[in-house]
């Protein structure tokens, strides 16, 4: 006699619960997001959303000093973007506190003030280092949309035995289907290459064939195809700095050679001379004179 294959109720109920358990472990659906809610956005990995940003903490285009050339450079890419003009990823990179990602939001606001009459708001979404490897998933969820994005990292970089550097490459350009038409990615690092003198030094080192092995880490920052390097400010465009911002918040300064001895200063205290420096000196000054800023 042959053996029966059972398929009883109380089968089937296993069945069902195995079903309902696996549901419960898979990753909830992405929502839809609103667009319409900001011109910014925070990606959250988990769960799969984007959340608004009503107000963005940024300084204006206008008070960026000694960057000239980085600044003219990446608001006319990305007025380009914005109109549907082909356009580059840009990699700001070089000295800390010279404004890289301060140039980043200030263009992308610049872009909104001027944009023509009836071009769709750009929106800028900003991706934390932590989550690049859940790039593939943003970009699925913005791919079609009737908008146009800057996807924006801040203080990108890898070390060690990090890999997530590959989904970043994927999406730049090596995947099947590549970057989407409407998505531009702007990062900004301390270093130009991402990665440390030291690991890529340990890969050539230990590498059968050094060459290949340094070009895979390499080549990430070769897709970009805007470097702009910011390097340390002299001491006249440090003072054109604590100038500017003075000028643009009506500090009352009774003694303009006086503020520039404190500015030098203070940036001395420091060691550092840099738009971000400049910018602590201003508050500080703004506070003992009593005014606000904003």
């Amino acid at each position: 006699m042959s053996a029966a294959h059972p398929s009883s109720d109380a089968d089937l109920s296993v069945l069902a619960r195995i079903a309902d358990a696996l549901e419960r472990l898979a990753p909830p659906r992405p929502e839809n997001p609103d667009f319409g809610a900001a011109d910014a956005f925070v990606w959250r990995p988990s769960p799969a959303g984007l959340a608004p940003v009503p107000k963005v903490n940024r300084v204006e285009l206008v008070l960026l000093k000694g960057i000239d050339r980085a600044r003219d450079i990446l608001l006319d890419n990305t007025v380009r973007f914005a109109r549907g003009l082909p356009a580059n990823n840009a990699l700001l990179w070089g000295a800390r506190g010279m404004g890289k990602s301060s140039l980043v939001k200030a263009a992308h606001a610049a872009v909104n003030a001027d944009r023509p009459a009836g071009q769709a708001a750009l929106k800028l979404v900003e991706i934390h280092r932590e989550d690049i490897d859940t790039l593939p998933v943003l970009m699925e969820m913005v791919r079609g949309a009737p908008f146009r994005f800057v996807v924006f990292c801040d203080d990108l970089s890898f070390d060690g035995d990090d890999t997530s550097y590959k989904s970043l490459k994927a999406v730049l350009e090596g995947g099947i289907e590549g970057r989407p038409e409407n998505v531009l990615f702007y990062a900004t690092s301390n270093r130009r290459h991402l990665l440390p003198r030291d690991m890529m030094e340990n890969e050539r080192s230990t590498a059968i064939n050094p060459g290949e092995a340094v070009e895979e880490k390499v080549s990430l920052s070769d897709r970009f195809g805007l470097w702009l390097g910011f390097h340390k400010c002299s001491q006249d465009e440090f003072l054109a700095m604590v100038d500017g911002y003075a000028e643009h918040f009506g500090l009352r300064v009774e003694d303009k050679d006086a503020m520039h001895h404190d500015a030098l200063e203070w940036s001395i205290t420091r060691a550092s001379r840099s738009g971000r420096t400049a910018w602590q000196f201003i508050q500080d000054l703004a506070g003992r004179l009593e005014q606000r800023l904003g």
